[in-house]
């Protein structure tokens, strides 16, 4: 077996693959404060919950757009599993090119949803992800990664309303009856899912004049659901597609000795 971690900013997520085909994957917080001990009893935890046995794991690789937690995971591996992680970077055999400005600016997740979007949903094709940003991500006709666009994510807005207005309330992040709310929370929601998903078919038609060719569009992360339920501008939802993307690109640099 193998173990995917995909460290996001709010959440990490482990994954189990075993022959290719991911078992098994939880969510954990993302806290900066934990040391390699303290994530190990999670992880160890969660094996045990599902009867899994630490031992049959092989190999790690590591996808991170937080560094410290990096550092902190990397040291948990080395230190409870006798492993060296891989750390998904640009300079592995991504099977493609990136072609933004600067690709080590590029994060690790935006990487791995392309690289698996290309493989499941060919190109050219468009990768939305709902996490903290929301993030699209542009593949070419020829299979090439030109960049997208980065929002903040609903989260985060939600959150942010909440945290710098006094009178206004933390809401749940549904859709409200109706586009005008009757009271703070409804307007709140209507703002956040509604405006989201304006935004969203807003950018995606903008990005289509610019990416010939008719791309697909797939969503992953945590409302992915909930907003392609709302709107035809998404083809389809993935929600294992990063841990998938971490787990091609380890296998690809895996057979390379990398």
């Amino acid at each position: 077996m193998d173990l995917m971690v995909d460290i996001g900013n709010t959440h990490t997520v482990l994954g189990i693959f075993d022959n290719s085909t991911l078992k098994r994957h939880w969510r954990v917080t993302s806290q900066f404060s934990r040391t390699e001990d303290e994530i190990w009893v999670v992880v160890d935890s969660l094996f045990n919950l599902d009867k899994l046995d630490l031992d049959q794991i092989k190999g790690v690789c590591i996808s991170s757009v937080v560094p410290e937690l990096s550092r902190i995971y990397r040291r948990m591996v080395e230190k409870y599993l006798s492993l060296k992680p891989m750390h998904i970077t640009p300079d592995l055999n991504l099977g493609l090119n990136i072609l933004y400005q600067d690709p080590y600016s590029v994060g690790a997740d935006r990487i791995c949803n392309a690289v698996a979007g290309k493989r499941k949903y060919g190109v050219p094709l468009i990768v939305l992800d709902f996490g903290t940003a929301t993030t699209f991500d542009c593949i070419n006709e020829n299979g090439d990664y030109l960049g997208g666009v980065i929002c903040p994510g609903i989260e985060s807005a939600a959150a942010i309303l909440h945290r710098k207005a006094a009178k206004l309330p933390k809401i749940e992040l549904i859709f409200p009856p109706k586009v005008i709310g009757q009271n703070t929370e409804e307007s709140m929601q209507s703002g956040i899912m509604h405006g989201s998903v304006e935004l969203i078919e807003g950018l995606i038609r903008k990005i289509k004049k610019e990416l010939s060719g008719n791309p697909k569009v797939a969503a992953t992360g945590g409302l992915a659901h909930t907003i392609a339920k709302r709107t035809k501008a998404i083809d389809v939802v993935d929600e294992n597609l990063n841990l998938e993307g971490i787990y091609q690109i380890y296998k690809q640099n895996q057979s390379l000795g990398n």
